[in-house]
């Protein structure tokens, strides 16, 4: 039986909508990409439009509405907890209920009554709502979009409907519940208590706790595992709420916690010192040690070869490239959106796979990569005759190339340690550019990640770039054998590819190290010898894939800086009318629309309101 299924995730960070045709995965986009508000959580109406307007059909052709969150549950498990950390009674509870949850109380009507507006249709005629358990949502888009027919999977997250960790077992068309770790012992929520008392935004900040870690020493692991939690010999674990306050307050931590570790939150924005480094390190490793801990339980318990792995934590990256190297599992496939956005896309095939019960057949997956996401190239894609008929509107002066002039030309452009920012194809699903919606730059310059950062990104100068490799080299420039195609996986620099450091460039600490070059390619290796890989593969992303051929013929190297075309605050670019406010408004040299090229000394004079930056939230 076919069906054509629109998953939804909305009303508390990051919304998407997500288009599903006979367990075809059609379209995916967050909101935020629209809307241009970053991690917006509002109804996500304008990536429904654009799900719908992919597939040439409209709301009444939806044969199924599917949300992924059951918030009722949410409701009663959230009001028990509170009861019992805070038992101050119900009315105290629903005076401090966030006004997220309030609005989940009437989701089905809210749900119906959006559906209704955006497709012009009364309630009666909507399609069938359904809705998935949060946890089930996550397990389905990591398990049914990968290439393994059985699997382990892992969902690592804050809070679902109440679990904040859970194990599934994947066979086929089937996803089997095994266990959970139940709020509020989460993992994820950890790792966000310390994102806060570092300074940094609870939901957006983490991926800079992690990039700040190498810069510290884990001086505080001891600390944590004294204190903070009781991990068990299998991974499990219950934290000891005295130290925190997300379950009945408005922070993450609370003055015990700062006691423990010797002073208050850093206040956001202000300097980073030593003490922030270290605390990240200990976290990070904390983390890992967990992540490794629970992977090993999981194995031994279900014996499969196979992990599929969802939910905030499995964007950890660099927990991810440990357990690759030091875990049991042979394989592992990693949900490129695997935050909240992703939901969206897993409620979808929960309703193909599992509510309908349509068999599922790994062997037609698609592409080297070997899965189903189609590199993740899910989102908008505009034509070339699109984007000069806005070049055109706007006067920008521009060239048009065919491929041979047009390659070559970039090439040199990048070889000459220029910034180029790069539009092309598809926008990707999930919170990594994968050569789509991406700035890029040439990986042996030795100023280019301070340049990116601070006069392309206006972003922390500590914050490490991704190396883009062409799939088939990965192995000569890396510690790492096979895919890592949506950049999930952290590994370190081949061996042969490294610069020694001199003995008084090791007695550097924390941001000291940041300018001492680690290898041959020092703007994407962070200063643990590490980078953050991206395979680029030929049939999923040819361009990309031709542009670094391209770079390799006229280099010799084979890798390109890859960071997401956006700026500090600022959702990943969607229009190029977005691209160009972008360009226009940082250092970027160079911009690529398709095959068209802007050169920045050509533009006309950009007219910009003052304090243009305060338009976005800093996190």
């Amino acid at each position: 039986m076919g069906a054509l299924i629109l998953g939804l995730s909305a009303f508390y960070h990051d919304s998407a909508a997500a288009l599903v045709r006979d367990g075809e995965i059609i379209a995916a986009a967050q909101e935020e990409r629209f809307t241009r508000k970053k991690h917006d959580a509002a109804f996500p109406a304008q990536a429904i439009a654009y799900c719908l307007q992919e597939a040439q059909a409209t709301l009444a052709d939806v044969d199924y509405v599917v949300f992924y969150d059951k918030p009722l549950i949410k409701f009663e498990r959230l009001l028990e907890t509170y009861l019992a950390y805070a038992p101050r009674g119900i009315g105290s509870f629903l005076a401090s209920m966030p006004v997220w949850l309030k609005e989940k109380l009437y989701l089905k009507a809210t749900l119906k009554k959006e559906l209704a507006a955006l497709g012009g249709l009364s309630e009666k005629q909507l399609p069938q709502l359904l809705f998935t358990e949060h946890h089930q949502a996550h397990a389905a888009s990591a398990f049914f979009p990968s290439p393994f027919q059985d699997a382990a999977v892992m969902c690592l997250d804050g809070v679902g409907e109440w679990a904040t960790s859970s194990v599934w077992l994947g066979e086929g068309n089937k996803l089997t519940p095994q266990w959970e770790i139940n709020f509020p012992h989460s993992l994820g929520l950890l790792y966000s208590a310390f994102t806060y008392y570092t300074g940094f935004k609870v939901n957006s900040g983490e991926y800079k706790l992690m990039g700040l870690a190498p810069y510290g020493e884990p001086k505080y692991v001891d600390l944590i595992f004294d204190n903070l939690l009781d991990l068990k010999d299998d991974g499990t674990f219950r934290l000891d709420m005295d130290y925190f306050n997300y379950a009945t307050g408005l922070t993450m931590t609370n003055q015990k916690f700062a006691d423990l570790f010797g002073g208050p939150a850093r206040q956001p924005e202000s300097p980073l010192t030593q003490r922030e480094m270290d605390i990240a390190a200990s976290i990070q490793v904390v983390t890992e040690e967990i992540v490794l801990k629970l992977a090993h339980t999981v194995h031994r318990e279900l014996k499969v070869d196979s992990l599929c792995l969802a939910g905030g934590v499995a964007l950890n990256c660099v927990a991810n490239g440990r357990l690759l190297r030091e875990g049991p599992f042979k394989n592992i496939w990693i949900q490129p959106a695997a935050g909240d956005a992703g939901g969206a896309l897993g409620a979808a095939l929960a309703i193909w796979y599992e509510y309908l019960g349509n068999a599922r057949d790994t062997s037609a997956a698609q592409s080297s990569t070997g899965d189903f996401m189609q590199g993740s190239y899910l989102g908008p894609w505009f034509s070339s005759n699109s984007i000069c008929d806005y070049l055109d509107g706007i006067k920008a002066p521009y060239k048009k190339l065919d491929d041979a002039q047009f390659f070559d030309e970039l090439s040199t452009v990048l070889a000459g340690d220029k910034v180029v920012g790069w539009f092309q194809g598809r926008m990707e699903f999930g919170p990594r550019a994968l050569g789509g919606r991406s700035i890029i730059g040439d990986p042996r310059s030795a100023k280019m990640q301070s340049i990116m950062n601070l006069k392309i990104k206006y972003r922390e100068s500590f914050r490490p770039f991704a190396p883009a490799i062409k799939a088939e080299r990965v192995g000569e420039w890396f510690e790492h054998s096979g895919d890592s195609p949506y950049m999930l996986i952290v590994a370190p620099i081949h061996e042969e590819k490294r610069i020694d450091m001199t003995p008084e460039q090791r007695q550097l600490f924390g941001i000291e190290k940041l300018n001492v070059p680690r290898s041959q390619i020092p703007a994407v290796t962070h200063v643990d010898y590490s980078a953050r890989i991206q395979t680029v593969h030929a049939d999923t992303n040819p361009r990309f894939y031709q542009l670094l051929d391209a770079f390799e013929e006229k280099t010799g190297c084979p890798v390109l800086v890859n960071t997401s075309f956006n700026v500090r605050g600022e959702p990943i670019v969607c229009t190029p009318e977005d691209a160009y406010r972008c360009f226009m408004r940082t250092e970027m040299d160079c911009l690529v629309l398709e095959n068209i090229i802007l050169y920045k000394q050509e533009q006309p004079l950009w007219e910009e309101k003052d304090n243009w930056q305060n338009e976005f939230e800093l996190d």
